[in-house]
């Protein structure tokens, strides 16, 4: 295990390079995302023109007037789409310091019946701010440019771990489940505590984060944490839960946080996550034995349990971090059995 000061910078037209150049990357892919389980890419594809407009319009969302960012609250959603307030979202119980607003896939609500799986209630539409009418067309535009990315990362994954490169996409075909927030962590003198967001792992295949100029993203490693600042032209990408189990640990689902910003100062990011359909559940691959021999199997945290079924975590999830929306929408699910700890991940 190779130990890092730094994240690594991959640069993914090197996928398309000759077949050395292509096995050369995907070496460097499978012992980034085993040691550290994230890095920097560049050479990914989307257009910097709507880079900067997404980056250009989180600005001028956060600059509305309160009563119109309220407009579409998120406690309003059953689908945990839209708005948030500072300290309204939580992780492992603390506050975190950050003001958001949170898209999915647009989609139809189902219709709630006796039978429905509860994660069902997560599908849905979002809610789009009246007072900004061209976020929403450039904001799907940006989400399907992240998803495009995030498939062929997906797809490199499974390559790099001497599998065929189409072996997730019966688990996030046809419908992916996806998570785009835009996020303003403000400064110190403006919060009740220095977390922009608290320690935590994410759960789907991966995320694709835009960062714009301030730092603030910190990567768990060897007992201390990296600071990834942004690189001008990259995304940082990280490991999802998804592929730590399918995986059986090999791949790293890495503990990451967000500190809060210097007074005076405000940090925005950018992150899509790119989770597999929501009735699905990770297989276990098989893999080569050269590989086999090191996977760590699946982290378990008696205070998150982790489960296979995709809907589920994430779900579990969902009713952990926003308990507003959880007691307003879904009281009937807080003392379920469905989230006890599971006998086996």
């Amino acid at each position: 295990m190779s130990t890092y000061t730094t994240l690594p910078v991959l640069d993914l037209t090197r996928l398309e390079a000759d077949p050395a150049e292509r096995a050369a990357v995907l070496d460097e892919l499978r012992r980034t995302a085993y040691d550290l389980g994230f890095f920097y890419v560049t050479g990914h594809g989307v257009d910097p023109a709507l880079i900067d407009e997404v980056l250009a319009l989180s600005r001028r969302f956060f600059a509305l007037p309160e009563a119109d960012k309220l407009a579409i609250e998120m406690v309003n959603s059953p689908h945990f789409r839209g708005y948030n307030r500072k300290g309204a979202e939580h992780t492992r119980g603390q506050r975190d310091w950050r003001e958001q607003v949170d898209i999915g896939a647009e989609r139809e609500a189902l219709p709630r019946t006796p039978d429905q799986a509860p994660w069902a209630r997560l599908r849905g539409p979002n809610q789009w701010p009246a007072a900004l009418p061209e976020f929403r067309d450039t904001i799907l535009r940006y989400q399907e440019a992240a998803n495009t990315l995030a498939i062929r990362l997906v797809r490199a994954f499974a390559a790099a771990l001497g599998q065929p490169e189409d072996v997730f996409a019966p688990i996030y075909t046809p419908e992916p489940h996806s998570l785009l927030k835009i996020i303003r962590y403000p400064g110190r003198d403006a919060t009740e505590s220095d977390q922009g967001v608290g320690a935590h792992k994410d759960s789907g295949f991966v995320t694709v984060l835009l960062q714009d100029r301030q730092a603030g993203l910190e990567v768990e490693h060897e007992g201390s944490w990296i600071s990834a600042p942004p690189i001008p032209g990259s995304f940082v990408i990280n490991i999802g839960e998804v592929l730590e189990l399918a995986s059986n640990g090999y791949l790293l689902a890495n503990v990451h946080r967000v500190v809060t910003p210097p007074a005076g100062s405000e940090r925005r990011s950018v992150a899509f996550f790119f989770g597999a359909r929501l009735d699905s559940t990770v297989p276990l691959l098989e893999l080569p034995p050269e590989l086999a021999q090191f996977a760590r199997g699946a982290t378990r945290d008696p205070l998150n349990p982790l489960f296979r079924e995709v809907g589920r975590n994430h779900l579990k999830s969902r009713l952990r971090s926003h308990p507003d929306v959880a007691q307003r929408h879904h009281a009937d699910l807080l003392d379920s059995e469905l989230f006890a700890p599971p006998v086996q991940v």
